[in-house]
């Protein structure tokens, strides 16, 4: 049997074109990767810089190596800085890094937005080392992955507070301590409350999706916030996942109940993409070696999965603004009962992890995808993309192409834009890679631009009634 293929037989992952020895760099990637299996499986502590916890500084350091190590596929940029000054620093893998391909989809992991919640930022080091080795390794499933998908990493959403909790270290970490920034806010709690106005208009028929912001926003977020909704500005992402610990689940949209609690109780709050993000949920809890099982920390949640609202509910949550602002769908994993794991911790996390960090990311390629043209082949972007039964629309990006993350099954999808006549087409969505759909929109007659206005521009300002932005 092929030696480089034997961590396949833990992960699945593919070994159908491992090359041969490439000298020192192979041997270097062989041995390390096969004794952390061997050695993390029996729960056997690995040594070395593999599996250790990273400053600020080694941090950097760490992602700068990953880019040198593989420099066509990646690149290094800055979404912004902590209060404190420290760069949120993201690493991105693409066959053409910096560059979005129209219908090339993008994605995001986000890490360590609780400074003392540890694992998501480690687990996101290694993964990004992961990528890089396998893709030089010849793994064909990774390699696909980047060739097809723009993924971004950012292991650190809150540096200043991690340095607060590594200060105390693992072994005498508080539950809070380092949990918010330097300022001791909470970035999970930081975010424009629209939930409050999208169930206002549910109520109302109004706008179901990219709702607005409220003014001067900017000034009501901490630098962390600003810098990552500027980045969900500037970039179309599809598909999120937001690392946290204290426990172990996968937590899917809405966070925040529609109605207060009854008799201590929250309810569930369901998203009209409920059935895909209990999905999207249930693919990482699977694929992970413990989080299905359910019973975790105390706690039992079944199939290791929870409605955010339905667990407890919290307002100004990054989650529920990704489903709310953007074309992006983002779920919440917990991931360790142990906030802030000792070192020797990190080689079962990992091996635990893997296999659900890549399986999730494949999800981005399922639902339909397509691009939106005039009648002269100019693609229009900002076009709605509506379907039949679920009450939430994308749009296209600047470059006309749209993504819509849907079930297998048969659907009436219809794409509409200003100045457009609006154009339906109905697709069987299969198990396996996105359906392509294309539209090309017809001008509407001058004397109906002056009639109804476009169904997707409606409802802008916020309504008069009271936005509740209390805490939870």
């Amino acid at each position: 049997m092929n030696p480089h293929c034997v961590g396949s037989l833990f992960t699945g992952l593919s070994c159908a074109a491992q090359p041969g020895l490439r000298g020192t760099m192979q041997q270097w990637w062989t041995l390390p990767w096969l004794c952390a299996l061997l050695l993390g499986l029996m729960g056997v502590r690995v040594s070395g810089s593999d599996f250790q916890h990273h400053r600020y500084e080694d941090m950097v350091r760490a992602l700068f190596a990953v880019q040198s190590e593989c420099p066509y596929i990646t690149r290094i940029y800055s979404i912004g800085r902590s209060v404190e000054g420290r760069h949120l620093y993201v690493l991105e893998f693409s066959d053409n890094p910096g560059i979005h391909e129209a219908l090339e989809p993008e994605f995001k992991y986000v890490g360590n937005m609780h400074g003392n919640e540890v694992l998501g930022r480690e687990l996101l080091i290694k993964f990004s080392q992961f990528l890089c080795e396998e893709y030089r390794a010849g793994n064909q499933r990774i390699m696909r992955l980047i060739h097809d998908t723009r993924i971004h990493i950012l292991p650190s959403m809150n540096p200043d507070g991690y340095e607060v909790a590594a200060r105390q270290g693992p072994e005498f970490n508080g539950y809070l301590v380092g949990r918010g920034n330097s300022r001791e806010i909470d970035l999970n709690r930081n975010f424009p409350d629209l939930n409050a106005l999208m169930y206002y208009y549910e109520k109302t028929s109004g706008r179901n999706h990219h709702l607005p912001l409220p003014d001067n926003w900017e000034h009501q977020v901490e630098p962390e916030t600003l810098a990552v909704i500027k980045w969900m500005q500037n970039y179309n992402f599809v598909l999120s996942a937001n690392l946290h610990g204290g426990a172990v689940v996968a937590n899917y949209p809405f966070d925040k109940s529609r109605d207060p609690r009854i008799r201590g109780r929250t309810t569930y709050a369901a998203t009209p993409d409920d059935k895909i993000f209990r999905k999207l949920a249930r693919t990482y809890s699977y694929a992970h070696s413990w989080m299905h099982k359910g019973w975790n920390c105390g706690d039992f949640f079944d199939e290791g999965i929870t409605n955010g609202a339905s667990w407890y509910s919290l307002s100004k949550g990054m989650q529920d603004f990704n489903y709310l602002y953007t074309n992006c769908f983002e779920i919440t994993l917990e991931l360790s009962c142990d906030k802030f794991p000792p070192a020797s911790a990190l080689p079962r996390e990992w091996l635990g992890n893997r296999e659900a960090l890549v399986s999730y990311l494949e999800q981005v390629h399922h639902g339909i995808k397509g691009m939106v043209y005039d009648e002269n082949n100019n693609p229009i972007g900002n076009a709605e993309i509506s379907v039949s039964g679920i009450n939430h629309d994308v749009t296209s990006g600047v470059d006309g192409d749209y993504f819509r993350l849907l079930l297998p099954g048969t659907y009436t999808v219809t794409a509409s834009a200003p100045g457009y006549l609006p154009s339906t087409s109905t697709v069987t969505v299969g198990p396996a890679e996105a359906i392509q759909l294309h539209f090309y929109l017809k001008t509407a007659p001058k004397q109906n631009l002056k009639g109804k206005p476009h169904h997707g521009k409606k409802n802008l300002s916020s309504p008069k009634a009271p936005l509740k932005l209390g805490p939870r």
